[in-house]
């Protein structure tokens, strides 16, 4: 068994953070939407909660695209 080096520990730690942004991102979103329809909340915050889950699935593609340019090279 080899000991990965240090870059490729760093890129599967980043990659690790990306699935866990992704699921908590989908599982806020979903409860929040839940929640929003269940308690009557005024749409705005349906967008406020939109807008966040779209941040944070922006952020998940650009980590994985840089680990994907840093794996390539």
């Amino acid at each position: 068994m080899t000991i990965p080096d240090p870059r490729e520990r760093q890129m599967a730690r980043q990659a690790r953070l990306v699935a866990i942004v992704l699921v908590g991102t989908m599982a806020v979103w979903i409860g929040a939407q839940y929640l929003g329809g269940q308690l009557g909340w005024p749409l705005r915050f349906a967008l406020l909660f939109d807008l966040l889950a779209l941040a944070g699935f922006i952020w998940a593609m650009v980590v994985t695209y840089r680990i994907w340019r840093q794996r390539r090279s």
